[in-house]
């Protein structure tokens, strides 16, 4: 099938990664560990702009573009520099911003995604370094605000623009690619996409191959979603009146979900750049094969080992790959000899089921267990052994838990209510699968106790038989293994 892309939209995404993995500012010593520290407390002359304070270039970051440049196919420019891009706001206490513009440290690269059509390459247009402006406290809405409060400690963390071709033709498409755009950051270990402010998104859409209209500053890829389905309703109800569409920017106001409008879209013109006079012109093609010896196993190469080496599904490979933590993990629990399609499908489908059901984010591994916090409170904190994974997988695979026993067991982990193993817990709550006996009783029971049903499945009405089924999980308080329990009230009924 060939997607025809009926409404004619294209879009086009600017990411803005924060490197906060590295321990010091773009140009200055202040520490990038600032997320919760007091306002304007991680500052100095430097990042402030204060007269007579010089730039140094911290080479980490060069490194980190480098990286990213080469996981995304791209071409590393022979020769590359900064430049000063003046424009006049509140957060931007110099002045202008250091970046780049003619020269960008990374040019032509790609991104395959699964597009409305099956796989789809998102063209990267370059990737550059720059700053990181300080942050607006609006006191209020942006459109009524009383008042605005400025804090400098995230003006000159060191960030990565990276721009898309308009490749994408659906919001679907552009969360696709921001996921697994931010997949790859998180193998090459450059960012921490829990930190607020880590990655923030600007999205250019347009219908039917018209204007395009940006909408700037948006914090999550859900976000981006909502305000491109938002966007790309709006364009189509102005032409269909009659009007034209305005090349200008907007903002998405997530509580309300619509976008509103900023200011018209400024050129390049407009902010007159010119050459960073401070900062001297780099050639870094002798640093690429070295960076390129450090590149990890990336997503897509990382899955079709996992499909070959441990005979596991694409879908599974898939998801066990979407989170580097989650795929070592993984890794984990097979190292130790249990079945790797049962680990994938406990792993993959249970496992992570329930962390997304809590809102919870997996935020760290250490080769002996997988922490995650709470996505809206990252006070809320808990940890998910491999050992725990292990033995539960085992038991499964012996016969010993029923799914839904297993499945509690995890939920009881993961809600904190126990620090015990998961044998432990099965014993204590009594989840250990029912001998044969005691389903076979509760079978014959659950047909003597429910004619109805018995006679509604007997007429062809097959709910009927989940309906028995169920009655007997409730007799044997789900210790009963489900298809056991369907077997043997069909060969009793025939």
């Amino acid at each position: 099938m060939v997607y025809e892309n009926p409404d004619g939209i294209r879009i086009g995404l600017e990411i803005h990664v924060q490197l906060n993995k590295l321990k010091t500012k773009m140009f200055c010593g202040c520490s990038s560990d600032y997320h919760n520290a007091a306002p304007n407390t991680h500052t100095c002359p430097i990042c402030l702009g204060l007269p007579g304070s010089l730039p140094v270039l911290n080479k980490k970051t060069v490194e980190a573009a480098i990286k990213v440049g080469l996981a995304l196919e791209g071409e590393i420019a022979e020769e590359t520099q900064f430049h000063r891009k003046n424009y006049f706001y509140p957060d931007l206490p110099k002045g202008f911003q250091v970046t780049q513009y003619d020269f960008p440290i990374v040019s032509k690269g790609k991104v395959v995604i699964e597009g409305e059509d099956g796989e789809h390459t998102v063209g990267i247009t370059r990737a550059h370094m720059e700053e990181d402006p300080g942050k607006l406290v609006h006191i209020g809405s942006i459109e009524k605000s009383k008042g605005v409060l400025i804090d400098y400690n995230r003006s000159g963390m060191p960030l990565i623009e990276t721009v898309t071709e308009p490749d994408m033709r659906s919001p679907k498409e552009a969360r696709r690619f921001l996921d697994k755009f931010r997949n790859i950051l998180e193998y090459l270990d450059v960012f921490d996409g829990n930190l607020e402010g880590a990655m923030r998104v600007d999205a250019n859409v347009s219908v039917h191959w018209g204007t395009r209209v940006e909408i700037k500053n948006i914090s999550s890829h859900k976000g981006v979603e909502r305000a491109l389905l938002y966007e790309i309703m709006r364009q189509k109800n102005v032409i269909r009146r009659g009007g034209k569409i305005t090349l200008e920017t907007r903002h998405f106001d997530e509580g309300r979900g619509v976008t509103i409008s900023m200011r018209t879209k400024e050129e390049a013109e407009d902010y007159r750049y010119f050459r960073e006079p401070d900062l001297m012109p780099m050639r870094v093609t002798d640093w690429i094969p070295a960076i390129r010896e450090t590149l990890p196993e990336l997503p897509d190469a990382k899955r079709a080992r996992f499909m070959e080496q441990y005979g596991i599904t694409d879908m599974h490979a898939k998801s066990l790959t979407s989170k580097i933590m989650l795929a070592d993990f993984y890794e984990g629990v097979c190292a130790e000899g249990v079945d790797p399609k049962i680990a994938a499908t406990w792993t993959a489908d249970v496992f992570l089921g329930e962390l997304n059901y809590r809102d919870l984010a997996i935020s760290s591994y250490d080769g002996k267990k997988i922490g995650f916090i709470h996505t809206k409170d990252p006070e809320i904190e808990n940890s998910f052994k491999v050992s725990d994974m292990i033995e539960l997988v085992n038991l499964f695979a012996e016969g010993k838990v029923s799914d839904r026993a297993a499945v509690e067991v995890i939920r009881t982990i993961l809600d904190g209510k126990e620090e015990k193993a998961p044998s432990r817990i099965i014993e204590e709550k009594g989840l250990f699968k029912a001998e044969d006996d005691l389903v076979t009783k509760a079978v014959a029971e659950t047909i003597a106790e429910n004619e109805a049903a018995v006679k509604d499945y007997l007429g062809g009405a097959e709910k009927s038989l989940n309906f028995l089924v169920g009655q007997v999980m409730k007799k044997t308080k789900g210790t009963a293994d489900a298809k056991t329990a369907r077997e043997l009230i069909v060969k009793e009924l025939m």
